[in-house]
């Protein structure tokens, strides 16, 4: 989602220390090579200069110019194909509604259709890499888009379609030679949106704080919202962060401190769900927005099956949640918040993945030890437990047990004096080399009055470009001590940056391939970043080259990216196309004024399939 600098969330007024504080001036420097820092042997220099003999290199495409083309451009040799845009039916029997191009579908048409504002993805095999599952989130709305007059006339059923854009679908795609399409009917077609019952798990469920006048039990919540990025687990199910879940809430008029720290406002964000859905009036039911903000679980296999807001993994502005496996077997789910000096979390599960899939392993995420990062000015870094009893989370700080610690996460980590990051967002794990890379996607009030000031981690003032930062545990994946640096700083060098290649800013999505590629989508601001439309890069992370792969239509976000099985297919999300550089949302009347794409009326968020003529790997 892109972001406007000024509107952004920054709620965190905690006073624990910064790096600054914590360490010795004489260390504080040492981060600012970035890519030149050497710690231990670990994380050289990204050169391979002196080696007897070098790797093959794992990009072989010639990168594409920057654009401004109104269309997708993928290398030469490769094709570009789009399928499942917003409105289509995702392929429900009986539920097949068309897209109608005035908009005019209805709430009930829209809650069997493909949500608005494509997201984070997967593939779920069925056949291989010939048919299997999109399973993919619907991350916000544009109410100049999504209806035939706007924000005009507004009414229970323009909320209604809004709540029913969001969330996830999962549609059924299959290959026939080298196109892909929608399977329709598809028994495993779904939507899950603001308006499906979902589940609670973990040590929130039935909590005090998430009891309603609409729900007492605290264990049935309906809906989730504002899906951002995502993983998939290694049990075959589906996990999705609730993001900038506050801006659909409207506040009182002087929000209290847990309401303040999680950014509740007066107004909200002009979303205006609340003047026809009252659980979105804060002042009037205090404990819902406590009820968004978890990681969700999903069976995509399963269409009756019902999500699971997952609460030991912590309340927070969820940009996705990715997995790794210790080598006993046990899960860890790595996830960034995204919002302006807000944390880096890691969860460890209790007990192992069990052998059965998704059935024996329906409770796994309740139990276990979330912690938050702090990353010292030596390259060295902590995990602190966020436990209730241990340390400063005690019942006389104000949290009552573990499910008050989760709720309150963002508050648990400012006593445990966390790192204050710049937007952390998408985490992949590159197993194979134990790097865990994050990208910190910018923070433009970083350094500015009343604001915390630069650090190792980011070393930037004013940081509108980002930075890659990445660690290696000490030990497993389990451990509560690792090494970092930066991959790299983003934009052109006389900015500051490091990218060795095709140059980038606002690094958002990100996804480790099975080869090891290092794969980069970025989402800087409609309003002109320098470098042309956002894009999807490739970069090697032994070398640090890094290649222009991909570039979007006017006005879009690149963000998710899977593969087919066999890597000869790769899907990607094209985000809010179109998408207006002056404001919130688009003129109703001029629907099309800043983008057709991608067939040439209202713009779509559609998923695209990438494969090389020639049928071969992509990225090679």
């Amino acid at each position: 989602m892109a972001k406007d600098f000024d509107t952004m969330e920054d709620s965190n007024r905690s006073a624990n220390p910064s790096i600054h504080d914590v360490s010795a001036d004489g260390r504080r420097t040492v981060l600012r090579g970035g890519l030149g820092l050497v710690l231990g042997g670990w994380l050289a220099p990204l050169s391979l200069t002196g080696c007897a003999t070098a790797p093959p290199p794992r990009i072989g495409f010639a990168p594409v110019p920057l654009s401004s083309q109104d269309t997708v451009v993928v290398p030469e040799g490769y094709t570009a194909q789009v399928i499942a845009p917003w409105g289509d039916p995702v392929g429900i029997a009986g539920h097949l509604p068309a897209f109608r191009a005035d908009a005019g579908n209805t709430a009930d048409e829209q809650a069997v259709q493909l949500g608005m504002h494509h997201d984070g993805l997967h593939y779920f095999a069925l056949d291989g890499a010939h048919r299997g599952l999109l399973a993919m989130n619907h991350e916000y709305i544009d109410d100049g888009l999504l209806h035939t007059d706007g924000t005009a006339a507004w009414s229970a059923e323009k909320v209604r379609k809004g709540q029913a854009a969001h969330g996830v679908s999962v549609i059924e795609v299959a290959r026939d030679g080298d196109r892909w399409q929608v399977v329709r009917p598809s028994r495993y077609a779904r939507r899950i949106s603001t308006l499906t019952p979902v589940g609670v798990g973990g040590p929130a469920a039935g909590h005090p704080l998430l009891r309603t006048a609409a729900d007492p039990s605290g264990m049935r919540i309906l809906g989730t919202l504002n899906n951002c990025a995502s993983g998939i687990t290694p049990w075959g199910t589906y996990l999705t962060g609730e993001e900038n879940f506050i801006i659909y809430f409207e506040g009182p008029e002087k929000p209290d401190a847990h309401g303040t720290r999680w950014g509740l406002k007066r107004r909200g964000a002009g979303m205006r769900w609340a003047e026809h859905d009252e659980r979105f009036d804060a002042a009037r039911h205090p404990n819902e927005p406590n009820r968004f903000g978890w990681i969700v679980e999903i069976d995509p296999m399963d269409p009756t099956s019902t999500p699971i807001k997952r609460t030991a993994l912590g309340r927070a502005a969820h940009e996705g949640a990715t997995v790794a496996v210790t080598r006993d077997g046990r899960a860890v789910i790595y996830s960034g918040e995204d919002a302006q000096f807000e944390y880096v979390y890691k969860f460890v599960s209790r007990d192992r993945i069990a052998p059965g899939g998704a059935a024996a392993n329906r409770t796994l995420l309740d139990h276990g030890t979330l912690h938050v990062a702090r990353f010292d000015a030596d390259g060295r870094g902590r995990w602190l437990p966020l436990v209730h009893g241990e340390g400063p989370l005690t019942t006389a700080a104000g949290f009552a047990d573990q499910g008050e610690v989760v709720v309150k996460t963002r508050q648990a980590a400012d006593l445990l004096g966390a790192t204050k990051m710049d937007r952390p967002e998408w985490i992949a794990v590159d197993a194979a080399r134990g790097e865990v890379y994050c990208s910190l996607t910018n923070n433009s009030r970083r350094g500015t009055a009343d604001a915390p000031g630069t650090d190792a981690a980011n070393p930037r003032a004013r940081n509108t470009m980002g930075q890659v930062i990445r660690w290696k545990e000490d030990g497993d994946s389990d451990g509560i001590t690792f090494t970092w640096n930066h991959f790299v700083l983003a934009g052109p060098a006389e900015a500051g940056g490091t990218v060795s290649g095709d140059a980038f800013v606002c690094p958002d999505g990100l996804w480790i391939d099975p080869r090891g590629v290092l794969w980069i989508q970025t989402d800087a601001s409609s309003t002109a970043s320098g470098l042309g439309h956002n894009m999807m890069l490739a970069a090697d992370t032994v070398t640090g080259e890094v290649r222009r792969f991909l570039t979007g239509p006017a006005g879009c976000e690149v963000t998710g990216v899977t593969c087919a099985p066999d890597l000869r297919t790769m899907f990607v999300n094209i985000q809010h196309p179109g998408e207006s550089p002056t404001a919130s949302r688009n003129d109703p009347a001029e629907p099309a004024r800043h983008s057709r794409w991608p067939d040439g009326g209202r713009p779509r968020s559609a998923t695209v399939v990438v494969r090389r003529r020639d049928g071969g790997v992509v990225g090679t």
